[in-house]
């Protein structure tokens, strides 16, 4: 073979075109994307929501739904344009030359079929193996792909393994007929870090053995940086720039790309630093009166689920304007810790103490008529969920003002108004319902509420994990102002460790429900003491030299 021809693009997208039948017309959502990727090469592509990164990688595989058209642009395949190929010649390609690993295992491996038989189902795709030897080449893949006992898993269903292992299992899938591309889309979106670490380093390890190229489809800058060779910066279904990742990240030349690293946290990064505002003037450390008990006291709580202890001995107290962090990977017991103090579920042991009182002794009806409620308010995780969907915006955050303070006309009005004017919330979108918001303002939504009724103790469960990091660095701006004006406590649950460094005063390090390390948010990633906490800062992507750390 020529060297001309080894260095032909394995992929190679020129003037790419996907626009989307609506009510309302035509949708482009690409226009004009131009790519390449060679044979054992890997290229990020990277941009915030709707900037055409997933359609370009469904258009390669011929996955777009059926409102969806290509009018113009090739999509070349080995030297073959692939653009309007028949439905069998895509069929034969898909899986076994060009494979996917989605963004949501759950939602794409089938819930009622056992994670072996899937796997099994995408060799049979494209291999004539006897019974025997698809589940022996099942069980070699899910080995492969570090499933702990793959024997013993084999017939288990997507619901009993963790988010971590069924990506996994849709990796085993997608390398089972060993495809030349493979490209994986948002594969690590929701997994805390060490488990997102565990599953890029698979993706690196096995696409580096078996000599496949690999596109990365992600709005993390950092795992962009740390995975890839080649980044690609998406805008509006355009390409804006391409470079080598080191060069890129080093000195950003388009002001979209400059937009997105000065917004993406780091290891040294300030709140102000992601929004391009001037530092805010330090915080003195909350102080009260000696002998005054502390705002929220929790001493040696517990809670059990079925024979499982999903929170074990854990005691902190947070002061009036002070914000802690609890981190931990998935499994750790930081939600349920959350959900315990905001009395959405009982404890099983130790006591919660709201400003004196121990609220977990009360029962659970009693908490939510009691003046107290009002006091502890919670922001959801996902701001869409959260939200009814039969109410408009104004109605999502008059209820609760309703229901614990019973105000209503005027004053209820002014009150909403003057609570989404806080969050940066435009009156025209309080008519609006949830669907017809963007992420960012379902979100500002969403702390409205939590705010509208004046609250003493804010808890947000991940409130900005959904977001695009430049829609994050605005939300955690507002939270941060909030807090500085209201004095407002938080205790802030988080996987991204770079998000809690900068939001937290101090820190609490959970692990399968249990302390492993707390205090000051700095000196604990300067010189942790856990061996725990030091695998989970080393676990962070980051497109910066470690020596940040120091500085």
């Amino acid at each position: 073979m020529s060297d001309a021809r080894m260095t032909e693009p394995l992929l190679e997208i020129d003037d790419l075109h996907v626009s989307f039948a609506t009510r309302r017309g035509l949708v482009e959502a690409v226009r004009g994307t131009s790519l390449s990727v060679a044979p054992g090469g890997t290229l990020a592509v990277v941009g915030e929501s709707g900037s055409g990164k997933s359609v370009t990688a469904f258009a390669v595989t011929r996955l777009l739904e059926p409102s969806a058209r290509v009018p113009r642009g090739r999509i070349r395949f080995r030297g073959q344009d692939i653009t309007r190929a028949g439905a069998a010649e895509m069929k034969a390609l898909r899986g076994a030359a060009i494979s996917m690993v989605f963004q949501s295992p759950r939602a794409a491996l089938n819930p009622i079929r056992g994670i072996g038989r899937q796997v099994m189902d995408a060799l049979d795709a494209h291999q004539s193996l006897s019974g025997r030897e698809l589940r022996a080449r099942a069980l070699e893949l899910l080995q492969a792909v570090l499933i702990r006992d793959p024997d013993k898993r084999f017939d288990a269903y997507p619901d009993e393994l963790s988010g971590g292992m069924c990506q996994r299992v849709m990796i085993a899938m997608a390398i089972a007929s060993n495809p030349a591309l493979l490209i994986a889309d948002e594969p690590t979106t929701g997994l805390d870090v060490t488990t997102q670490k565990a599953v890029m380093d698979l993706l690196a390890r096995l696409t580096a053995e078996r000599n496949m190229a690999m596109i990365l489809i992600t709005h993390d800058l950092g795992l962009a940086a740390r995975y890839c060779a080649e980044v690609a910066v998406m805008q509006h279904g355009q390409v804006v720039e391409q470079a080598p990742a080191a060069s890129l990240f080093r000195a950003p030349r388009h002001p979209y790309t400059k937009r997105l690293v000065a917004a993406s946290p780091t290891l040294r990064s300030t709140i102000a630093d992601l929004v391009g505002a001037a530092p805010a003037a330090p915080r003195p450390r909350p102080s009260r009166p000696s002998g005054t008990p502390p705002l929220l006291d929790v001493q040696n709580l517990v809670k059990r689920y079925g024979g499982a202890t999903a929170v074990d001995g854990v005691s902190f107290g947070l002061e009036p304007g002070q914000s802690l962090g609890l981190v931990g990977e998935s499994g750790s017991g930081k939600s349920t810790v959350s959900r315990l103090i905001c009395r959405l579920i009982d404890h099983d042991g130790g006591s919660i103490l709201f400003d004196g009182q121990d609220i977990g002794a009360l029962p659970s009806r009693d908490f939510h008529a009691s003046p107290l409620r009002r006091d502890i308010q919670i922001v959801f995780q996902d701001p869409h969920d959260s939200l009814n969907p039969r109410f408009s915006a104004f109605d999502c955050i008059a209820h609760p003002v309703k229901r614990l303070l019973g105000l209503g006309g005027g004053e209820l009005r002014r009150r909403v108004e003057d609570s989404a004017e806080r969050c940066g919330l435009a009156a025209d979108l309080l008519t609006r319902f949830p669907h017809q918001l963007s992420g960012g303002q379902k979100a500002r939504v969403g702390i409205a509420r939590a705010i509208a009724v004046k609250p003493r103790l804010l808890v947000l469960d991940e409130p900005t994990a959904a977001l695009d990091v430049s829609v994050q660095a605005v939300v955690l701006k507002l939270l941060d102002d909030l807090r500085r004006e209201e004095d407002l406590a938080f205790l802030f649950v988080s996987h991204d460790l770079n998000v809690v460094r900068m939001m937290c005063d101090d820190i609490v390090v959970l692990r399968q429900g249990r302390i492993v390390e707390q205090g000051a948010s700095r000196a604990l990633f300067v010189q942790p003491k856990a061996a725990y906490t030091r695998e989970l800062l080393a676990a962070i992507p980051h497109f910066e030299p470690e020596a940040a750390l120091a500085s």
